[in-house]
């Protein structure tokens, strides 16, 4: 029985499906020999290669793994970057014979709820817009706010790709005083930077935006910046029932861990050695910039 090409480096590990795609049509990917072409559909015993290199194909698909992350403002959502700026990925527990793929993105100023798969089929359902997954951010706005804007982001406005809105706005409490204020907003889609760009069409500056919800799976309260959990098996079905997957019946933990004192210190140790790994290295490497410029001096 023949699959999607894409379908298949997903489940196997390699990415989310919709970066399978990007390999895909960059020609990152052959067949038996051939480039590969999106649309192409693969059997059992087809050879398949990414950059050269041999995929090496599951027999029996591994158990489904989430963890839940909390990421701080500063960090990237790539695996690499040439600037040598901290990653999501720089902190997460090492899998053998996989990756860890993110369940969509945060921009570098954005924080809060981000969650990793070992599962490519439930990464690609829980980002498509066909399962109008929801997202809740909580967002602080600089400015005046009229009613009649609330309005209009939830009537819908249309942007350079197409309409957006929220699907609900809540206003928090706050001092009367302050030029900021705080909302809960939720939607349905994961366009690039859809929350900024749904407040700034209004004339309005987001000056802080953390995701606090993705489906039915809220932040854990007590988990520190730049710290992760990985989900028990109640948590993970919770996710794959919300997309159309079966449950699954193993996982690597199978009762949560509760974050105890002790796991949470742990933990705020770890971010800020790794934080103060970062910041020495950016020094050295801007020490080095220094040296190598020429003299201005005469």
């Amino acid at each position: 029985m023949s699959e999607k090409l894409q379908k298949v480096l997903a489940n196997n590990g390699v990415g989310s499906r919709r970066e399978m795609e990007r390999w895909i049509e960059d020609g990152r990917v052959s067949v038996n020999g051939n480039v590969a072409t999106l649309g192409d559909r693969v059997e059992a015993n087809d050879q398949i290669r990414v950059d050269g290199n041999p995929l090496a194909r599951a027999k029996e698909k591994s158990a489904c793994r989430v963890l839940m992350y909390n990421k701080p403002e500063g960090e990237l959502c790539s695996r690499k970057d040439p600037e040598g700026r901290a990653t999501v990925f720089d902190r997460l527990p090492h899998i053998v014979g996989e990756r860890w793929i993110a369940v969509g993105r945060l921009d570098i100023n954005t924080s809060g709820l981000l969650l990793f798969t070992n599962d490519g089929e439930l990464a690609n359902r829980l980002m498509h817009p066909s399962h109008e997954v929801e997202r809740e951010y909580a967002v602080r706005v600089f400015g005046e706010v009229k009613p009649a804007t609330l309005r209009t982001l939830c009537k819908g406005v249309e942007l350079e790709d197409g309409m957006a809105k929220f699907n609900h706005i809540h206003v928090r409490p706050g001092d009367e005083e302050s030029l900021n204020q705080w909302y809960n907003v939720t939607l349905s889609e994961g366009k690039n930077r859809e929350v900024r760009r749904l407040w700034e069409s209004q004339g309005l500056q987001v000056s802080r935006l953390i995701r606090v919800r993705y489906g039915n799976l809220e932040m854990f309260k007590r988990l520190p910046q730049g710290a992760w959990i990985e989900l028990d098996l109640k948590n993970v079905n919770g996710l794959r029932t919300m997309v159309q997957l079966p449950d699954e019946t193993e996982t690597k933990v199978h009762t949560l861990d509760t974050l105890d004192h002790t796991k949470l210190s742990r933990m705020r140790r770890s971010v800020r050695k790794h934080k103060t790994s970062k910041v020495a290295s950016s020094r050295q490497r801007n020490r080095q910039n220094l040296k190598k410029k020429p003299s201005t001096r005469r």
